[in-house]
């Protein structure tokens, strides 16, 4: 799956102050901040994956997931990607009302189902924390755990797509409808993330017309909650 680089942004004054803050430090030379999650959840699809944002929007996602439900071991898995500038504001805000992680941010109950290993850590010019949970009692780490968990339903399906596409396509068409039941139920984040492959879907003349009807349905969605949004 190849995204574009640099896609363009709208709405671009709601973002000002932000974007202009990250140009000041860059021309004095002063890295971007990052905020990384990784989860490690034995016996879950997938069942390692690491997601990097940083403060400029550019993100990587890296995974061990199986590419079908017939495959015995996961694929390594790499992606470069741009979130949306609302999301990665939303990334940044978070990680600044969780004290950028700093202390303990695990709940400590005990007889707590696991839920995966989950890790959360920030990086910038002056400072860096690291904090492991299970479950955490903190809002914003609430919030931040579902958006970077819901990324990551949204990429193993476009690997998945991308995947089909090429070798499986008769398998696009329960692929594609359970990716539109995960957005009904709120279960993915940053649809735009995977528009290339839907697009590639769309105009693919050997893809069947029901399931390039739904990969460009899909594409409009993501289109709603694009870059700008």
């Amino acid at each position: 799956m190849h995204l574009p680089r640099s896609p363009r942004f709208h709405g671009v004054s709601r973002y000002a102050g932000f974007l202009l803050i990250f140009a000041a430090r860059l021309a004095l030379g002063v890295p971007p901040a990052t905020v990384n999650f990784t989860l490690d959840f034995p016996h879950s699809e997938p069942e390692h994956y690491a997601i990097a944002v940083n403060s400029d929007c550019h993100a990587t996602y890296d995974s061990n997931g199986k590419l079908s439900l017939q495959s015995d071991e996961g694929v390594p898995f790499h992606l470069a990607f741009m979130v949306s500038s609302s999301a990665c504001s939303k990334i940044f805000g978070l990680a600044k009302k969780a004290h950028y992680f700093e202390g303990q941010i695990d709940s400590n109950r005990p007889n707590l189902a696991s839920t995966g290993a989950k890790t959360l850590a920030y990086k910038d010019g002056q400072t860096s924390h690291q904090a492991a949970y299970n479950y955490s009692p903190v809002p914003a780490v609430q919030e931040l755990t579902q958006l970077f968990q819901g990324l990551s339903t949204t990429l193993e399906f476009g690997r998945r797509l991308d995947y089909y596409r090429h070798y499986q396509k008769l398998a696009l068409n329960d692929e594609l409808k359970a990716l539109e039941q995960a957005s009904r139920d709120n279960q993915i984040s940053e649809l735009q993330a995977i528009s290339p492959i839907l697009q590639q879907i769309v105009n693919d003349p050997g893809v069947l017309r029901v399931d390039r009807a739904r990969a460009q349905s899909l594409l409009a969605a993501a289109g709603a909650s694009g870059p700008g949004h």
